[in-house]
């Protein structure tokens, strides 16, 4: 495969079609990466034991610093009981279909088919975070989490008031002015968090298939330092998304 038969889609491409739906490449990715997040989750269940050796290790830092973070952040117990399943299942899926981009053959090894008279390759491998389908719904589960959990602990009344202020009472104006303020912010973090996601990662993929081809082939350890960086992006990235929802469903839960 040459240069002139790469394509860089913004789109997810579509591998097959069921019926008239199609079935793209970040959709076949997430659909492995979660089972295999819920083969790995049921079988550590199973095997765990009270001595931890080999996996079991690795596994139980990961919970544990998870943990730590999630508790450093509520400062209550009870609070991170309930916050750390949807935490750490965010960070975990969105680490790991991340760093799909760093699986060999990314964007390489695919279909051949011609569009407009030239041939080119519709990819396999695509990471789901490259899809702004995808990084919009966990965006939309974040954010709408965030509101259950501000309605739960404070109750629908006295939670909406935090939006909803009556121009006629203390502090008058300023009060309903800063209430639509904070509904409008609520809406613009699915925006800020579906976009910063797909636009780091999907440039990370641009970054690594460029570099494939841009570069003599005698230089091909050369797109290493980009495969290190695009490791170090991937994991930040899926820091950010998970602490920022802490922060959000923390903070909902706090009365003004």
């Amino acid at each position: 495969m040459g240069i002139e038969n790469l394509v860089i889609s913004i789109t997810p491409e579509p591998i097959f079609h069921i019926k008239n739906f199609p079935i793209t490449n970040t959709t076949i990715i997430t659909l492995i990466v979660s089972v295999i997040i819920i083969a790995v989750s049921f079988f550590a269940r199973k095997r765990f034991k009270l001595v931890p050796k080999g996996a079991q290790n690795v596994i139980e830092t990961v919970i544990e610093a998870l943990l730590g973070m999630v508790d450093g952040v509520t400062g209550d117990r009870k609070q991170t009981k309930i916050f750390f399943p949807l935490v750490a299942t965010i960070f975990i899926f969105v680490i790991l279909i991340n760093w799909v981009e760093l699986i060999p053959g990314l964007g390489t090894i695919g279909i051949k088919e011609t569009h407009h008279g030239k041939e080119v390759i519709t990819p396999f491998i695509r990471s789901s975070s490259a899809d702004l389908n995808l990084t919009l719904a966990i965006a939309f589960v974040s954010v709408f989490s965030a509101q259950f959990a501000g309605i739960a602990f404070l109750g629908i009344r006295k939670y909406l008031s935090k939006f909803f202020v009556n121009p006629f009472k203390k502090p008058y104006f300023v009060g309903t002015f800063v209430g639509v303020l904070e509904l409008i912010s609520e809406c613009a973090k699915i925006i800020s968090f579906s976009f910063r996601l797909f636009g780091n990662i999907f440039a990370g993929e641009v970054l690594l298939l460029l570099s494939l081809f841009l570069v003599p082939y005698f230089f091909n350890l050369l797109p290493l330092p980009f495969l290190f960086l695009e490791l170090f992006v991937g994991f930040i990235q899926a820091l950010v998304f998970s602490m920022l929802t802490l922060v959000f469903l923390k903070s909902a839960t706090i009365e003004h």
